[in-house]
């Protein structure tokens, strides 16, 4: 397995900039995720650890080794990309197998390799087929198994999941976090999708226009989100953002741009106007008391837990999770906001933390 070393990375095309210097670690053995909207340069961040696309400066490290001028198929690492780029005329054992017959490795061996990767995807009984008789599902673990038959240090995934349907991608998530835990080897995963970043990673590492928003474990940034963009990209549905400020008189008050006003758990130095408070819609409560009153604006009930979009006057629409089935026939809610839950972030969209402006 390898540790992987990326130390201010970056790279542009001409005077176009896509990767802005990233700097991170991926431990041996870890899971680690790179998620981000479409255009911030994951991607591209992918194949120059693949050795796809030059690295502009920076260093990368495999093992300790700077990698930058090391050939793609001397890093020892394998690609899964987002279209499975199978083969057609080959059945899924000579997919699977290609890069070992390529190498000119024992016949014998090659066929071992591939009977064992079968195995731990569940594709034993497809191995005759050719690609045109597999489902999307089939294809993808037919796309993993090319990549695990040869025992790299590092598996890199573009996106492998997005061209599945929604239970497909559900599935999937599932095995290759199985394939994590019985194979070990270290894992960069590329996405758009949180959900898959969260479900599935040790280590996610944010990126936004070429740059890292934040790093580390799942749970850390849903519940520490270290800027506003985070905190909105992370978590479905988004954090809830309030704007507002916190008066100079009163530092552990903040008052809302309709004039609600919520206690803080702690005491803030006056930072003037621009400030927003977040909440996750979980966090939020039902109130029995009419004050501050919100209409009702779509109830979104999924069984397992409802949905409210509200909204008061021209602000923007709060959504409120509740657990369980809420066959609600209502018009307006009140709202409690729980102090010790909620987040302050400045007008530049950075976390703000007590006594700190």
């Amino acid at each position: 397995m390898a540790k992987i070393e990326l130390i201010d990375i970056k790279k542009q095309y001409g005077d176009t900039k896509i990767v802005k210097g990233v700097t991170f670690t991926v431990e041996d053995g870890e899971f680690a995720v790179v998620v981000g909207p479409s255009g911030c340069g994951k991607s591209t961040l992918l194949r120059m650890i693949a050795g796809l696309e030059d690295i502009t400066s920076g260093e990368l490290r495999i093992d300790g080794k700077v990698a930058n001028q090391v050939s793609p198929d001397k890093r020892g690492i394998a690609m899964v990309f987002q279209s499975y780029a199978l083969y057609p005329h080959l059945t899924v054992a000579e997919n699977i197998g290609f890069a070992l017959t390529l190498k000119k490795h024992d016949k014998a061996e090659v066929a071992q390799r591939v009977k064992e990767a079968a195995k731990m995807l569940q594709l034993e009984d497809l191995l005759q087929r050719k690609p045109a008789e597999l489902s999307g599902g089939q294809r993808q673990r037919v796309a993993i198994g090319r990549a695990i038959v040869k025992r790299p240090k590092v598996i890199l995934f573009d996106e492998p999941l997005s061209n599945l349907d929604a239970k497909l991608r559900v599935q999937m998530r599932a095995e290759l976090q199985r394939l994590h835990k019985e194979f070990g080897s270290t894992i960069v995963y590329v996405t758009h999708d949180q959900v898959e970043a969260m479900t599935m990673a040790e280590k996610i590492v944010v990126l936004n226009q070429g740059h890292i928003s934040q790093l580390g474990k799942p749970m850390d940034l849903y519940q520490q989100p270290q800027n506003t963009f985070v905190a909105e990209f992370i978590g479905i549905p988004k954090m809830n953002l309030l704007d507002g400020e916190i008066q100079k008189n009163e530092t552990n008050m903040f008052v809302c741009s309709n004039g609600l006003r919520i206690p803080l758990a702690a005491n803030y130095q006056w930072t003037g106007k621009g400030i927003k408070l977040g909440i996750r819609p979980e966090h939020i409560d039902l109130a029995d008391n009419d004050q501050w009153q919100y209409d009702v604006k779509i109830i979104e009930r999924l069984g397992i837990e409802t949905y409210l979009h509200l909204q008061r006057g021209k602000e923007d629409v709060i959504v409120v999770r509740l657990e369980g089935d809420h066959d609600l026939d209502i018009d307006k809610v009140s709202l409690h906001f729980p102090s010790e839950l909620c987040r302050l972030f400045n007008e530049e969209g950075q976390v703000l933390l007590p006594n700190v402006i």
